[in-house]
This record gives C-alpha cells, structure tokens and sequence, in this order.
C-alpha cells in the first residue's frame, strides 16, 4: 500500500500494493436471478464469489450481498433522508450457535454523500473511516481509502473499467476491483454495492 496525496486523480491500479496477496475480481452489474436487480462478482478463477441481490425496482431502498450459495452476509439499507443528507447504513448477518443456527444481525458501518462528490463511510463501534472517491455520480471509475477524504488516506482498493488482454475496454457493467493485501474484502464488496444503490445502478 502507498501514501496518497492526490485525491482527484483517476483511477489507476498501480496505485495500490502489487504485493502477493493482492486480489482482483470482476463485478457484472447484472443480477443471476431472472428479472432481478442486482450483481455478480467473479474470482480470478472465473467463478461466481458472490451475489448482489436488490429484490424491489431498480435503485430501491436496499440490497443484499450473498456468498455464492446464496447465504447473506451483508445488509445494506438506504434510510429516509433527502439529498446530502441521505444516508446507507449496513449490517452484518450471522447465524448464533447459542441461539441454534438463528440469524442475527449487527450493525457495521454508514455511508454519507460528502460535498464536492464522493462519500464517507463510518465503522460502527471503533470510528474507523474510510472514504469512497468518485463513483459516486454514475461513473464507473474509483477508488476507496482508509481515512478521511482529507490528501492523508491510503488507497485500499480501485475500480475501473474491465479491459481485455488485448486492451479493449468492456461495457461500463463490466468492472474491475482491485483489493489491496490485509483488506477486508467483504466491507471492499459492500461499498461497491452501496455505490450501485447511490447510481442507481441496483
């Protein structure tokens, strides 16, 4: 991982760690349930890793991150808050052994629009911020920091448009994350979903 001073610049892979353990999937914004909305993300080996899933109209008020068996791991709901002030806000699902197999819940993180475009997110708990730089306004390019949007964060990951081998640039439903070595990459998959629910692209 590198220091990153420039905050507006765009989107470019080698501004994360190349370090082994780096990891890079590709997410289709087209959801593996008929006539649903949502998306799909793929591993380096081709295969499905997991499944986005919004169930109402597209841009709706919430949306599902599944692993590829369909089991959710992440909830993520848009609360009823107008223009700057509108407001994603997440939970983690897991199944309570005490409880015999019960599903719980526990809240995350938030996300908020931050002025002049983008959005910040707050951890739950230990007031951890992250902050997402672009993507925010239907552009398919950008990248996620660790810190506040201040020139002082750390890239984490980037997304970008997926070229071919042969350099062609694919559809702007066809996108590449790259996931820098020691980040969690489930709260990585969630800030793209809540990019895709802020674009309207879910």
């Amino acid at each position: 991982e590198i220091m990153v001073g420039d905050w507006s610049s765009d989107v470019c892979s080698s501004d994360l760690s190349t370090d082994e353990g780096q990891q890079v999937y590709t997410v289709w914004m087209k959801s593996l349930v008929f006539n649903g909305n949502g998306c799909t993300v793929y591993g380096a080996d081709g295969g499905v890793a997991f499944r986005v899933d919004n169930y109402g109209c597209r841009g709706g008020r919430e949306a599902f991150l599944m692993d590829r068996d369909g089991r959710t791991l992440v909830g993520i709901r848009r609360r009823s808050c107008f223009g700057m002030f509108r407001r994603w806000e997440a939970c983690r699902y897991s199944e309570s052994e005490s409880d015999g197999g019960e599903e719980t819940r526990t809240a995350w993180f938030a996300v908020r629009k931050a002025p002049g475009g983008g959005a910040a997110v707050t951890m739950h708990g230990s007031g951890r911020t992250y902050a997402i730089v672009g993507g925010c306004s239907r552009k398919p390019d950008y990248r996620i920091f660790s810190g506040a949007a201040d020139g002082g964060g750390v890239a984490v990951a980037a997304v970008a448009r997926k070229q071919t081998p042969a350099g062609v640039v694919l559809g702007d439903d066809v996108l590449t994350l790259t996931v820098a070595p020691g980040t969690d990459h489930l709260l990585v998959l969630s800030l793209v979903v809540v990019c895709g629910l802020m674009n309207r692209c879910l």
